[in-house]
């Protein structure tokens, strides 16, 4: 500071001086010396450019270079303390800074060098004053003069505030005085030299004096002085006014200017007529137009105030204008249609009604702009009407015609200045305004409520509806451009794009537009062009490709929500859909197959042609990313149709050059070949969402492109391209989808997914983010899974079903490298497996940063994967994870001088052991009991007993019930005597279901046991004897000898006859020697089932020989029959006749006969693309929120319907409801499949699944009837 030079203090001075200049609109307006101040020290909060002014960039500059080192010190040792827990909060810890930095002897300093340089700026400045004085005065002389002589001109009324002259303080005896020599019985000189020193007086002192109430009607007589000049100087006060004073106010000023303005256009002097046209250049017509943009001006202004004011000003203001803007010429007059009212004149200066959406934003005005339009004003929400209404009869015409319609939104949004407006002009610039004020009138329920609307030229009244399809019609029937050409608009008021901006916001409000937008009026409307186009009749539409792709983006809004969608797929009554008419979705996949296949002849040789194909497609994708759509959509083959497109555009693309790096791209590749492959990436992407749901993933894999779009979705998912608007939670959905199947999980393999999720894992897990600056270190994480890994988590439980788990581990052993260096980073499955779950060596621990919190992670997701019983199977199998975890406890132990001691309790020791008892026991909630693994507070934290080796303590498994004494029943009695003696007639097996039905409702617990056995068994026996009930013909086989050996089988299936035969006699269902009678059974099913299987040649391990999962259904029925191996043979080879037998036991359909080879091929069963894909499709339909939720968590129903009905429900139902899970989908047929939830009984839904089965069998039972033949399409 002790060299700041002559050059720094006129440096400063400027700077100030700026800082004056821009606020001194608002001091010069205070009322005191006092509120001026106020103003300077709140200049932050209210200005929103202060930041921007030199003097304060100067004085942050300065005070950074002070103060900086400070308050970084301050900071550091705020920190410290924060960690210590001394300090928290974010507000205490600015304040603490702030206080401290305050203290120092740095900033004692820094103000006192401040305030000496100050002094010594404003000090000259001060002695400047007197001259800029002098000035000023000249100045105002100089204007007085003009003003005398009459050549004072000012072309913007409502800017220019007299900030240059200075102001002169008056009592309320002197502005009493001007009040009296304003009065228009005053000469002129006298009212002009008044009204010259009021614009020289404060604005505040003039509203608040007395005589403000009588000045106030002067002024407003004055603004109708023929002396333009004259009513241009109050125009000028009026501005200055609305700019520095209070609402409650200038409320008063603009009421003013209001009624005058309504006075003048109802008195006879105003003539002005819409077919004269309106020039702009007139003085008279400018001077109006001021006075309309200084109200129009203050109107978009005034909602940022009146709140904090009482509503009755707001009512005032609203009032007023709405009463001016509803003025019109009498009826009864021969020129009322041609009359030029005000409302046009706001529509010139305001066309989009910027007004009426501030007005209308917030609750508190619109609820009174509302009220009153609907009590007093609703002519004005009419007369918007009808001028739309006649804009569209006007288009309609000359369309009809053949004739160009005058296009005047370039014309009005073109850079050259105007100045006249022919009269069509000015109607069309009303009708922007109309249409813009409409669009925002219905968002709001209340605005809703408006309509109907009587308009006098029409008998029937105007309803929503009928305003929204006038609406649609107007994208196609008023001129519009081109995409390309409205790119180089930055204001587009073409009625199309109006039109679209509206529709688009009313699709986007939740809960509104169901009633009125989701109609067939409206769908008949948008879909009137692409129905004209697909019957080959005459077209009249200005731009077709630019109106298709409008269409197209409003139906796909419409396919994006429930009600939408419904509307196209079903029409206006859902349950009485029309035969003779086709539902829009019919029509839209008409027009997008034409459109792939080039048979739209008014399109070929457009530019936009691909466009309009990707927006359609994009329709249709919408509908068919769900189960119903897509059911919808399938006898259309349109996936074979998007399918052989992209083959052909594949094929065009392998000859576009690779782009080379530092190469000019425009160079490189033309434009025509970057169309190819964008357009190869819409087909990609739109067949990529067929794998949305289990039967789109099916006909994905029949288009043979399902690598390619897997590798195109991991690409997009690299570079993380924003997904579409509507589809925010799809991805996960799809990879779930994906994973479910072999050939899914086989092309996200080779795309690179995998190894980039399994990375992703490893840096989060064991890197961490080294790059990023830490102020403050990271906590040590306390829960199990860090919240940082939990997405990488969910994604490899997504990722890993058992389908998935068997391609990608097949063929991999776990490595158990001698050493492992520390940047080696696992990069696929087996990877995780070696380095997080199975830490068998010295040399896999120390090769983890993190080896507590990594092997807790490996552990939970073992954890999960041992869920799917198949998944269990294979890695004890394969790896012996068991062991591997029981030898990790035993070495986990105390010592003491006796020798090993107790498992040594620690969070790794504890999920070990909830890992081990999970995989040894079977059995339903009620069954078993696992452990926790969180610690309790108290002397015992953790009450469960650990262990080394196999069996379990017995704590862990639950007392079985004592069975309920069997007691007579009559129902029971009929329903077996009905099947003892059967009757052959075709009623027969209804009235065994039926029965069945009533005994399972009021006695569930006595169909179990024996009893349970001899009713499927009978059952099942007739049904096998009647050729209508039997879908797939019987074979003829002859058992294999009894000495069956254990070995013979896979080490999958030996390993799951001894935990069926432990879960069998924990059940008190099996005796000894039962794992022999289980060989015996699985061995024989599987040569049954062998001698209708056909040979595949696939890379797929699951169609590699033999049935790569364990037979749990027939492991179920083993039990069943309480350990009889020869009737459960004879049942299952009865059973296995019968279409039930399909979706119940899997190993059924392995590589079977009865399958089109090409489903065979895909690896895909038909429980997925069939059972799970109607479980999806009814869960949407019946539980929306809960569909919901699994579709914004990225999982999917199916995959965890697959996993629960490929193992019988078993470990996550009790054994009495799989056993009436079993026999009610015998009884009532496939379709009964569904889920289970904790406590859920198979009895108490009864009644709800036969009321589904109402509405949902003839579909389902028609599609699982459907497997034998190829389905790609519906018969």
């Amino acid at each position: 500071m002790s060299q700041f030079t002559s050059e720094d203090e006129a440096l400063l001075q400027s700077m100030l001086r700026q800082l004056l200049q821009s606020v001194k609109e608002k001091i010069t307006g205070a009322p005191s010396v006092e509120c001026a101040e106020e103003i300077l020290l709140h200049l932050e909060e209210t200005d929103e450019n202060f930041h921007n002014y030199e003097f304060v960039k100067y004085l942050r500059q300065y005070i950074n270079n002070t103060l900086g080192s400070v308050i970084e010190e301050e900071t550091e040792k705020c920190t410290a303390a924060q960690n210590q827990g001394e300090v928290s909060g974010y507000d205490t810890f600015v304040q603490h800074v702030t206080k401290k930095t305050r203290e120092s002897k740095e900033y004692r300093e820094m103000m006192h060098a401040l305030k000496n340089i100050m002094m010594v700026v404003v000090e000259s400045l001060i002695n400047k004053f007197e001259e800029d004085q002098m000035r000023n005065k000249e100045m105002d002389s100089k204007t007085k003069k003009e003003c005398q002589s009459g050549y004072y001109t000012d072309n913007c009324s409502d800017s220019d505030s007299s900030f240059n002259q200075s102001y002169t303080f008056m009592s309320q005896e002197q502005l009493q005085l001007l009040v009296e020599r304003l009065d228009p019985i005053q000469p002129k000189e006298v009212r002009q030299e008044a009204l010259q020193t009021l614009c020289f007086a404060p604005p505040s002192d003039v509203l608040n004096s007395k005589s403000w109430p009588n000045l106030r009607k002067h002024l407003t007589m004055s603004l109708s002085d023929p002396d333009a000049t004259f009513s241009e100087k109050v125009l000028r006060f009026y501005a200055r006014t609305f700019s520095s004073s209070p609402f409650n106010k200038t409320r008063e000023v603009y009421t003013s200017l209001a009624q005058h303005l309504e006075f003048y256009f109802l008195s006879g002097e105003y003539s002005l007529r819409i077919s004269a046209g309106l020039d702009v250049s007139n003085a008279d017509i400018n001077h109006l137009l001021r006075k309309v943009r200084l109200l129009n001006e203050y109107q978009k202004e005034a909602p940022s105030s009146w709140i904090r004011h009482p509503e009755k000003y707001m009512e005032e203001i609203v009032e007023n204008t709405l009463s001016l803007l509803s003025v019109k010429h009498d009826p009864n007059h021969p020129d009322s249609q041609d009359f030029l009212s005000p409302v046009y004149f706001l529509a010139l200066l305001d066309i989009k009604a910027v007004w009426f959406k501030k007005w209308t934003h917030a609750y508190y005005s619109r609820t009174v702009v509302l009220r009153l339009l609907e009590k007093k004003y609703k002519s004005l929400i009419n007369a918007a009407v009808q001028q739309c209404l006649d804009y569209f009869e006007f288009c309609k015409a000359a369309v009809n015609t053949t004739s160009r319609v005058n296009d005047f939104s370039q014309q009005y949004s073109s850079d050259k200045q105007k100045f006249s407006y022919t009269g069509p002009e000015l109607q069309y610039v009303y009708f922007v305004h109309s249409l813009c004020l409409l669009g925002r009138l219905l968002i709001y329920k209340q605005g809703r409520s408006l309509f109907p609307v009587q308009l006098k030229n029409k008998k029937d009244c105007v309803s929503l509806t009928d305003l929204l399809v006038l609406f649609t019609q107007l994208i196609y029937y008023s001129p519009s451009y081109s995409k390309t050409t409205l790119a180089a608009h930055t204001d587009n008021y073409s009625p199309e794009s109006l039109v679209m901006e509206i529709l688009q916001v009313f699709c986007d409000q939740t809960g509104c537009a169901a009633e009125f937008l989701y109609t067939d009026a409206v769908i008949d409307a948008l879909l009137h062009p692409v129905q004209s186009l697909l019957s080959g009749t005459e077209v009249y539409i200005n731009c077709l490709e630019t109106t298709l792709i409008d269409v197209a983006d409003i139906l796909a809004r419409f396919a994006a929500v429930e009600e939408g969608l419904s509307i196209l797929l079903y029409g206006g009554n859902k349950n009485s859909a029309k035969e003779d008419s086709p539902t829009a979705v019919h029509v839209i996949v008409q027009f997008t197959k034409k459109l792939l296949h080039d048979g739209i002849s008014l399109l070929s040789g457009s530019e936009l042609l691909p466009v309009v194909k990707g927006a359609f497609i994009f329709v249709c994708r919408q509908m068919y990313r769900t189960c119903e759509g897509l059911q919808m959509l399938i006898p259309y083959g349109l996936h074979e149709s998007i399918g052989e497109a992209w083959k052909k555009m594949s094929l065009l693309s392998e000859r576009v050059p690779t782009p080379v790096t530092g190469a000019d791209s425009t160079s490189s590749i033309s434009l025509e070949s970057k169309n190819i492959l964008l357009w190869e990436e819409t087909l990609l992407d739109a067949l990529l969402n067929f794998s949305a749901t289990p039967k789109g993933l099916f006909l994905l894999h029949s288009t043979g492109a399902m690598n390619d779009c897997v590798s195109f979705m991991f690409n997009s998912l690299s570079k993380k391209l924003q997904t579409n608007e509507c589809e925010e939670f799809g991805n996960g959905v799809i990879i779930a989808q994906l994973a479910t199947t072999p050939t899914g999980a086989v092309a996200l393999q080779s795309s690179g997914f995998i190894k980039a999720l399994v990375t992703e894992l490893w840096t989060l897990l064991e890197c961490g983010k080294d790059d990023v600056r830490i102020t403050q270190p990271k906590s040590t994480p306390v829960d199990p899974i860090d919240q940082s890994c939990q997405k990488s988590f969910l994604s490899l439980i997504n990722l890993l079903t058992y389908p998935a788990v068997l391609e990608l581990l097949s063929k991999h052993d776990i490595p158990n490298k001698p050493t492992y260096s520390l940047r080696e980073v696992p990069t696929d499955i087996i990877d995780i497996i070696d380095r997080l779950i199975i830490l068998n060596s010295d040399a896999k621990i120390h090769s983890l940063f993190s080896y507590e919190q990594s092997h807790i992670f490996g552990l939970r997701l073992l954890n999960v994967l041992c869920c799917e019983l198949n998944t269990l199977l294979f890695l004890e199998t394969r790896y012996k994870v068991s062991q591997v975890l029981l030898t990790a406890q035993e070495e986990n132990v105390t010592e003491t001088s006796e020798g090993p001691g107790d498992i040594i309790i620690d969070g790794l020791s504890v999920e070990r052991n909830h890992v081990l008892v999970r995989v040894y026991l079977i059995g339903g909630p009620q069954e078993r009991i696992l452990p926790q693994r969180v610690l309790d507070k108290g002397s015992d934290p953790y009450p469960w007993p650990m262990f080394s080796s196999f069996p379990l303590p017995k704590c862990y498994l639950a007392k079985i019930p004592r069975k309920t004494e069997f007691r007579q029943d009559k129902d029971l009695d009929k329903l077996l005597s009905l099947l003892k003696n059967p009757d052959k007639q075709s009623g027969w097996a209804d009235i065994c279901r039926r029965q069945f039905c009533k005994v399972m409702k009021a006695r569930p617990d006595i169909i179990s046991g024996t009893i349970l056995a001899e009713l499927i068994e009978k059952f099942v026996s007739h049904l096998s004897e009647s050729r209508m009930d039997c879908y797939f013909s019987s074979e003829s086989y002859k058992a294999m000898d009894a000495d069956v050996k254990k070995e013979s089988l896979s080490s999958v299936q030996q390993l799951g006859v001894e935990m069926t035969v432990r879960y069998g006699k924990y059940l008190n269902l099996l005796k000894e020697h039962a794992e022999n009678d289980l060989c015996y059974v699985l061995m024989n099913c599987e040569q049954f089932l062998k001698q209708q299987q056909t040979t595949v040649v696939s890379s797929l391990h699951c169609l590699q020989g033999r049935y790569a999962g364990y037979d749990w259904f027939a492991s179920s029925v083993f039990l069943i029959m309480s350990g009889d191996r020869e009737k459960t043979l004879m049942f299952l080879q009865q059973f296995s006749r019968l279409l039930v037998s399909a979706f119940l036991w899997l190993p059924r359909l392995h590589v079977s006969v009865h399958l089109p080879i090409t489903t065979v091929e895909s690896g895909i069963h038909p429980v997925y693309f069939c059972s799970a894909h109607y479980v999806e499709m009814l869960m949407k339909a019946e539980l929306p929120l809960v569909s919901s939720a699994f579709h914004m968590a990225g999982f999917s129903p199916s995959q965890i319907c697959l996993q629960w009905i490929t193992q019988c429900f078993w470990n996550y139902m009790d054994w009495s409801e799989i056993c009436h899970y079993i026999a009610t989908c015998i009884f009532f047929g496939p379709d009964y499949q569904e889920e289970a939830l904790h406590g859920f009984r198979v009895s108490d839904y009864l009644e709800y699944m036969e009321s589904l089965e109402l509405i949902y069998r003839p579909v389902l039972l028609k599609d699982m009837k459907n497997i034998r033949v190829q389905n790609t399409t519906l018969p």
